[in-house]
């Protein structure tokens, strides 16, 4: 299957590395030109390079700015005023104590992980609806639906995702324009990688062995073992980008390795 989205303009926030870079090598493939963000320009400047490193004609154009604020909401979609696909990646995630947690590390949370997603699209929906074809994607996680009891604050904006990503869907019935959202489990990303490492250092035992085993113990239902590399995440994005994608939306698809066990 060839998917070719020329002459079509994507955004993916939170892109200058893990599942948000793979997305935008993913969609360099397609022929579309895409918009990489990220907080800082020299990080944006290094995603993009590392892109066109490897898919030499890709079209990219990078927009630095803190998605996380209305101001940087704003901003941004100042710079970029019509996109035909969203991909909301935007996102953060720790590990705390429920009791532990500030009223302040769930706001951020909330305004990072959800409105994010929600600005945006608020922005670019009735663009895609008056042009009779659009794509939004939110990068949710398993755990909106396996909340963590070490990282509940994510696990709740995840949850969230999923909601508002089948209510817009739900919003827009016929109009060409799909919603969706994705499902990562555990992923081989740079922000994942470093969260091994700080075990590591506060246990004294390898990084690799910490991660090694992350799965087998922390997701035990996984059916692959493993964690999932983010280019297998942005295969699933790419696909729902695509005009051969045109009847799946208000869907939520999993890329977690099986390891939630109900069905749907």
């Amino acid at each position: 299957m060839k998917i070719d989205l020329t002459g079509k303009t994507a955004i993916v926030t939170g892109s200058t590395a893990g599942i948000g870079l793979a997305i935008v090598a993913a969609l360099a493939e397609t022929g579309a030109e895409i918009v990489v963000n990220g907080r800082g320009q020299d990080r944006v400047d290094a995603a993009i390079a590392h892109v066109r490193a490897h898919v030499p004609a890709a079209r990219l154009r990078g927009v630095a700015g803190d998605l996380g604020s209305e101001s940087g909401a704003d901003s941004f979609v100042r710079q970029v005023p019509q996109a035909d696909i969203l991909v909301n990646n935007l996102g953060i995630f720790e590990q705390g104590d429920f009791l532990e947690t500030p009223d302040a590390d769930w706001q951020r949370f909330f305004d990072v992980n959800v409105m994010s997603g929600v600005r945006l699209t608020r922005h670019y929906l009735p663009g895609m609806v008056g042009r009779q074809w659009g794509r939004v994607v939110f990068i949710s996680s398993e755990s909106g639906l396996n909340i963590p009891p070490d990282m509940i604050p994510y696990g709740f904006t995840k949850a969230a995702q999923i909601a508002i990503a089948r209510g817009i869907a739900e919003s827009v019935p016929g109009t060409g324009v799909t919603v969706n959202s994705v499902l990562p489990g555990p992923t081989r990303t740079e922000g994942v990688m470093e969260m091994f490492e700080k075990a590591a250092r506060e246990s004294g035992r390898p990084a690799a062995e910490i991660a090694a085993e992350f799965v087998p113990m922390h997701r035990p239902s996984s059916l692959i073992r493993r964690l999932a590399e983010p280019e297998e995440v942005a295969s699933m994005v790419a696909y729902l980008c695509s005009p051969q994608a045109s009847a799946t939306t208000g869907a939520a698809l999993r890329v977690e390795g099986g390891l939630l066990r109900h069905p749907g």
